[in-house]
């Protein structure tokens, strides 16, 4: 994972229901994992509240709890979505719809939560090629947009794709990396748009350059200048 600020100020997100958010599995526990989501507490994900592979939801049984870390383990990445919330304050997460589940092939870069902006949507196919889910918990996770039956990257499930990225793929996941944390180090809201006019804005640089602190601003300031253009016509 790769982040922008340290993660004693990341881990602050408190989380509403129905928010999405990107999480990594931390521990298989008996009918449960626990996941590590930025919040407070870590978050609980029942095995109750998913889907089992090919999108079948019935009543879960010993086999399939045995079966627990076939679907999801240690170290895995997952999209979901906030179900409830505990007294305690943790989160209860469910992948039961097909666009959540397990995460592979991409990048997964953390920002401060508050700068992500809740819409309705969160799962974007930006027309650069790429998949970006913008969490509310400020895990942010990019990948090469799938092709399929399906059309996109949040086809939940649990079974994961590790066939090599093509080099192209790869360097435009590069490019909204750096375009994201250039966004977030000058504390601009992320959404849809304006990522992508970063992506557009930093078409003169090299994807590396784009970590330098100079052209960080540089492709933050012509996004801000578009983005105040088009809220003034």
């Amino acid at each position: 994972m790769e982040g922008l600020v340290t993660s004693e100020r990341l881990c602050c997100f408190p989380g509403e229901i129905g928010d999405v958010v990107i999480g990594r599995v931390i521990e298989v526990q008996q009918k449960r994992w626990k996941v590590d989501t930025c919040s407070r507490l870590h978050s609980l994900l029942m095995l109750s509240s998913v889907n089992l592979p090919g999108g079948e939801q019935r009543r879960k049984t010993q086999e399939d709890e045995l079966a627990m870390r076939s679907y999801l383990e240690e170290g895995d990445l997952i999209s979901a979505e906030v179900q409830n919330i505990f007294s305690d304050g943790s989160l209860s997460l469910h992948t039961r719809s097909l666009k959540y589940g397990k995460l592979s092939q991409g990048v997964m870069v953390a920002v401060p939560s508050n700068l992500v902006l809740r819409r309705k949507n969160h799962f974007h196919d930006l027309p650069c090629g790429a998949t970006v889910i913008l969490g509310n918990n400020g895990y942010i996770w990019i990948c090469a947009t799938a092709v399929g039956e399906d059309g996109g990257a949040g086809t939940g499930g649990y079974v994961q794709n590790l066939e090599r990225v093509p080099l192209p793929e790869r360097e435009v996941i590069s490019r909204l990396r750096n375009c994201i944390l250039a966004l977030a180090g000058s504390w601009m809201m992320l959404y849809d748009t304006s990522i992508l006019y970063a992506f557009e804005a930093s078409s003169k640089f090299q994807a590396r350059d784009l970590l330098k602190p100079e052209v960080m601003a540089e492709v933050a300031d012509l996004t801000r200048k578009r983005l105040d253009l088009e809220a003034a016509e």
